[in-house]
């Protein structure tokens, strides 16, 4: 039971610290149209609900939000960036990704390549939909405009994380996506 605990803290902490790297080195963010990125921040998070749990991946999600608030003070990067100094739009969100990933995935387990691809999906979209929807919310941007860059991000954001997060958690189990097993996919 407490090696149990200590790996999940070492597993938080770690895919945490990916998380906030991918933030620092802005290997996170991958140019798109017309300026915008995509991001690939939100990987960490499912994959540690994935391999450990909802509540790993409530902490990680926890780490990603914090520092995307703390980056958006500290160094932003644009005028959008003020919008992030609002824990509810940079941290809450960023609490569900995990338990929404873990949910699916565990729905999902009999057949883990199609758990993996879809909880990589419905973990992306939940942080894609609950940023926007916080961002309209409170008004920093008009409905339309959100609904137009939830599809031209979220939907690339979404397909990013189901091949990260089946590539790598197939590695780590062991998880065969063909004839081989393993990592060689």
């Amino acid at each position: 039971m407490r090696s149990s605990r200590t790996r999940k803290i070492v597993i938080t902490g770690i895919l945490g610290a990916i998380a906030i790297i991918l933030g620092i080195t802005r290997l996170g963010f991958i140019p798109w149209l017309s300026g915008a990125s995509l991001t690939i921040m939100h990987v960490p998070v499912i994959i540690g609900a994935i391999l450990e749990g909802p509540i790993v991946g409530v902490g990680i999600g926890l780490i990603f939000g914090v520092f995307s608030m703390i980056q958006a003070v500290v160094a932003p990067t644009g005028p959008s960036d003020v919008m992030f100094t609002n824990p509810l739009i940079a941290v809450l969100p960023r609490l569900l990704i995990g338990p929404v990933s873990w949910l699916v995935y565990r729905a999902l387990n009999k057949f883990p390549i199609v758990a993996l691809i879809v909880s990589g999906i419905a973990g992306s979209l939940t942080n894609t939909i609950l940023v926007l929807g916080m961002i309209g919310i409170f008004g920093f941007a008009p409905w339309p405009l959100i609904g137009s860059i939830a599809v031209a991000n979220g939907i690339p954001e979404a397909i990013a994380a189901a091949i990260l997060v089946l590539i790598i958690v197939a590695a780590w189990r062991s998880i065969s996506l063909n004839k081989n097993k393993g990592s060689k996919l």
